[in-house]
């Protein structure tokens, strides 16, 4: 099985693990999946609420939770280590800055364009560049900025298709129409992309994300020009996964209808499982806000029905009274939890079966 490149990083298993706020993948689960020869990814949201303890500035205690977090995984694993950041983040100039300092293998970065990400690279920089984007268009227009700006490409590039988890860069109605859908954009985005690899002599692998499950998707959608896969939901019911049993659990007990299309205080469309707490904020029944981080860039204090970052912290810990779990369109087809170990195995066998290996 060829190794995925990412700037010059030999990834021996091509599958890259989600990074999921807030709390889900942390050091504990991006080790374990480094581990297994994938990329294991921490998720930078919400770092300043999880690492209060450090600091009562939440700026501050994000960039001291940050650095904790990569030095754990760094004790648990010589494996690759990526950081995800959202460009909707208010911090997100010093979660990349951070991260770069602490010269982690690669920063993957969506929930917006990353149009000036390389312009924190230092001379001395060793970490790699992963904008996340949902078309061919977007992953053009990335590429041209950070060429003509930066002199810089991408060293890898993910596209998120509307069956992911969390937010989405789509339109509601574009959710369920069969152009959007990862097959359609895989290629295209290849297409776009292909264009900067011959002008410039670089490798751009293309890695699809959302709605991948098994051995056989990652095959199938190999075959359209992907170079590897970004996976989150199976990763959830894993031993190693940082949320509470109770999150876990909400996953495996979840029926298909449960899984939903949600409106985010954010301005954005999101995939999540549906409980109690989301019905009651559909009934128009403001939850109490009180905001003292202001930690995305489009929330509105003043209109918004709860604050997010409140309810995916309690998600994290448990409390689905007051917060929810954000989830990918399959995640009702989990039925246990194992080990990283067990399920990177099965993902590899599943595939190397389809290869004929």
């Amino acid at each position: 099985m060829q190794a995925l490149n990412i700037g010059g990083l030999k990834i021996q298993v091509p599958i890259i693990q989600g990074g999921m706020g807030v709390g889900i993948s942390l050091n504990g689960l991006a080790s374990a999946v480094a581990n297994e020869g994938g990329v294991g990814v921490i998720s930078s949201a919400g770092l300043g609420l999880l690492y209060r303890n450090l600091s009562k500035d939440y700026i501050e205690a994000s960039i001291l939770g940050l650095r904790e977090e990569i030095k754990k995984a760094r004790e648990k694993t010589a494996g690759i280590i990526g950081i995800n950041i959202m460009v909707a983040l208010t911090n997100f100039e010093d979660m990349v800055r951070t991260s770069i300092e602490e010269k982690v293998d690669m920063i993957i970065s969506g929930a917006g364009l990353p149009l000036d990400l390389p312009k924190y690279l230092t001379k001395d920089s060793v970490t790699r560049l992963v904008p996340i984007v949902s078309s061919g268009r977007a992953a053009k227009i990335i590429c041209e900025k950070w060429k003509s700006l930066y002199n810089y490409l991408p060293d890898a590039i993910v596209v998120e298709g509307p069956k992911a988890g969390g937010h989405l860069g789509f339109k509601a109605d574009q959710i369920t129409d069969e152009h959007f859908k990862l097959e359609e954009l895989i290629p295209d985005v290849v297409k776009e992309v292909a264009v900067f690899e011959k002008e410039y002599n670089q490798e751009i692998p293309v890695i699809a994300a959302g709605g991948i499950y098994n051995g056989e998707d990652i095959y199938n959608i190999m075959q359209l020009g992907a170079k590897g896969v970004q996976m989150g939901t199976q990763f959830v019911t894993t031993d190693e996964c940082d949320a509470s049993l109770e999150f876990k659990n909400t996953y495996i007990n979840a029926s298909e209808e449960d899984v939903e299309i949600i409106v985010s205080p954010v301005g954005m469309p999101g995939r999540a499982i549906n409980n109690e707490f989301l019905d009651a904020v559909k009934r128009g029944e403001k939850k109490p806000i009180n905001c003292p981080v202001k930690c995305i860039k489009t929330c509105n204090v003043e209109t918004t029905p709860y604050c997010i970052i409140a309810a995916l912290m309690n998600a994290y810990k448990g409390n689905f009274k007051a917060g929810y779990a954000f989830a990918g369109s399959n995640a009702f087809r989990a039925t246990k939890i194992r080990p990283v170990k067990e399920l990177m195995n099965e993902l590899v066998s599943e595939l190397k079966v389809k290869m004929g290996i």
